[in-house]
């Protein structure tokens, strides 16, 4: 069963590599792996460590979020999750504060729905007033849902 998993992450690198029109010993060498051991990912062989996973992607330029998911390290949903929140975290034109904000509304619409939240985000407890509870910002977002 995780072969199986691993074997999709192996030919989805082997397609991204050969789109970034790299060589195995060049990934291997870009992302500081041994060319055996990429060969062995590639050919689904071994199943590699998140930190792994996060070299190749820098290497490959692509999202370590969806080499998790394609590893079976990360659930889908919880990609969209962290890629909601990274757009939100990164975005310059809003402050600490408002980036806070709408943290807490979008955690408080995605417990509306059913959804729970990534454990450890920043958006969980900070920029909350004092006295600030996650009752307290599970009703804040109401009134504007119009």
């Amino acid at each position: 069963m995780a072969s199986l998993n691993v074997g999709n992450l192996g030919e989805y690198l082997r397609e991204q590599r050969r789109n970034a029109q790299l060589s195995l010993r060049q990934l291997a060498d870009a992302a500081g792996v041994s060319n055996p051991y990429l060969s062995q990912i590639e050919r689904g062989l071994r199943k590699p460590s998140a930190e792994v996973l996060q070299q190749v992607a820098k290497a490959l330029r692509i999202s370590a979020e969806t080499l998790y998911v394609r590893a079976g390290i990360l659930d889908e949903r919880e990609r969209e999750e962290l890629e909601t929140r990274a757009v939100i975290l990164a975005d310059p034109s809003i402050n600490e504060r408002q980036k806070n904000v709408l943290l807490q509304i979008y955690d408080s619409f995605r417990k509306e729905n059913g959804f729970e939240t990534v454990p450890g985000d920043p958006g969980d407890e900070s920029g909350l007033s004092a006295g600030g509870t996650d009752a307290d910002t599970a009703s804040k977002p109401s009134p504007p849902s119009h």
